[in-house]
């Protein structure tokens, strides 16, 4: 009887640990959604990242006219994968802004220049400040902003072809 008294520690551990490991590797979640949409977006200025291109304003976001808002990186993958989507939807007429989150203006330039600028403006962002308050929880993450200025739809990821018509649709809802 003692002999097994001694083992109950490990046994209790190796159960908590074996509980642990399979509730974090099968999340019920997997992406963190936002808990400003609805909400409108919070006051803001973000200073202009290139001289040709303003800088980002929550102003401007609340000008009667629905907005794309894309929360980029030059330095990010998936952020290159998402330029032709982005592309796609500035050349269907949807005015595109900007937040570029802890990156620098040569960068920037660089990725431009090699995947193409559907930005009407871009937004520097070095500290995340705005970005958090936003809601977004990482690179490259969209928004869909009515011309009242608030969020009405988020998309976590790159957007791809696939995701296009879904966008469309959430957009002329706004529109309408």
């Amino acid at each position: 009887m003692k002999t097994w008294l001694k083992w109950l520690p490990f046994i209790g551990f190796a159960a908590c640990f074996l509980f642990f490991r399979l509730a974090l590797s099968h999340p019920e979640n997997t992406v963190v959604p936002s808990k400003q949409i609805g909400k409108a977006l919070p006051e803001f200025q973000l200073p202009a990242v290139l001289p040709d291109i303003a800088g980002v304003n929550s102003r401007e976001l609340k000008n009667g006219q629905p907005h794309f808002l894309n929360i980029f990186a030059s330095w990010c993958l998936p952020c290159a994968e998402e330029s032709g989507s982005l592309m796609a939807i500035h050349e269907a007429g949807i005015p595109i802004m900007a937040i570029a989150i802890r990156d620098k203006p040569a960068d920037i330039t660089r990725f431009l220049n090699r995947y193409g600028n559907p930005y009407q403006a871009i937004g520097i962002d070095q500290g995340s400040q705005i970005q958090l308050a936003i809601g977004s929880s990482g690179v490259p993450e969209s928004f869909l902003v009515d011309g009242q200025g608030v969020i009405r739809y988020q998309h976590i990821g790159a957007v791809t072809e696939k995701d296009l018509p879904q966008l469309m649709s959430i957009w002329r809802q706004i529109t309408a």
